[in-house]
């Protein structure tokens, strides 16, 4: 059963921070309620306000800049079907295709998904190889944050109390990018997410930068720098050679715990195999060719 509680719907973003400051650790910001309504009724968070966020001027607006810019209130499903966010972040928009079920998809946000840093988010995990930054607003001012900073560990976040989620921006990759987001799991929320892209160059033969994020197995997703490294400045046509030595680094640069989901070992090798197998698909689609590699039992490659 949901405690009592107060409804405030602010119509401007001073209106909810100031709200926000009143009432301090007895309030939250509500926007698609996914989460939070859950936890509520489990007794686990009992705030005596929540500040609707739903209606703040562009908080549900996707725009597109030299960054793409997409406001805390955007749902899942509005990512999905943004002609914007498919042409300058495709992955972006086919990921979202596959958080949660459509039900959740229709009313769970953007912000809403970051803001509550659920170790096991699909969005956090990609957003990491978009260089992603979000943008905090308080009655102190605005800050702007990586995403890597933002998150500190699960349900953990850099955000005050008074202050708002109001955006997150991404730098899409260039045109010359293959890219693949893998994810496996057995329960409702993902076990392992995995995001990869390879940056070529014009001849589509080399690699000139690498992107590589875990999540879904550590308190928070987070990049892989070493197997980046490995990556950047290699031939597309060695890059299947690289593949074993590429899960090893990425396996030994996690630090997951034992939970429902598996012991720490099962998901260090759990890492290893499909990080090789992201790069497989990238290298395929690399070479313009129609990803040939076999679907696998409770996983989804987009």
């Amino acid at each position: 059963m949901l405690r009592p509680f107060a409804l405030h719907r602010p119509g401007t973003v001073e209106e909810a921070c100031a709200l926000l400051a009143r009432f301090g650790e007895d309030a939250a910001p509500y926007a698609g309620g996914t989460e939070l309504l859950l936890l509520m009724k489990l007794g686990v968070l009992r705030p005596r306000h929540l500040v609707d966020v739903k209606r703040l001027p562009g908080f549900d607006a996707i725009t597109d800049g030299s960054r793409l810019t997409l406001g805390a209130a955007v749902t899942h499903r509005a990512v999905e079907r943004s002609s914007l966010v498919g042409e300058r972040a495709p992955l972006v928009a086919a990921v979202a295709r596959h958080v949660a079920n459509v039900r959740v998809r229709n009313v769970g946000t953007v912000g809403g998904n970051l803001a509550f840093a659920d170790p096991h988010s699909d969005l956090a995990t990609l957003f990491l190889t978009l260089d992603a930054t979000v943008t905090l607003v308080s009655p102190r001012g605005r800050r702007e944050l990586a995403l890597a900073d933002f998150t500190r560990g699960a349900w953990d976040t850099a955000r005050e109390a008074d202050e708002l989620l109001a955006s997150v921006r991404l730098t899409p990759w260039p045109a010359d990018t293959a890219a693949v987001y893998l994810k496996f799991g057995v329960h409702e929320r993902p076990t392992l997410g995995v995001a990869l892209a390879l940056v070529l160059d014009t001849r589509r033969a080399r690699v000139t930068e690498a992107r590589l994020a875990i999540g879904c197995v550590d308190p928070r997703p987070v990049r892989v720098p070493s197997v980046e490294a490995r990556l950047r400045g290699a031939a597309v046509a060695e890059l299947e050679d690289a593949a074993g030595s590429a899960g090893e680094l990425a396996s030994a640069a996690v630090e997951p715990d034992d939970d429902l989901h598996g012991s720490a070992d099962y998901k260090r090798e759990m890492v290893a195999v499909f990080v090789r197998r992201a790069l497989r698909i990238a290298v395929q689609r690399a070479r313009g060719a129609r990803t040939s590699v076999p679907q696998f039992p409770h996983a989804v490659i987009v």
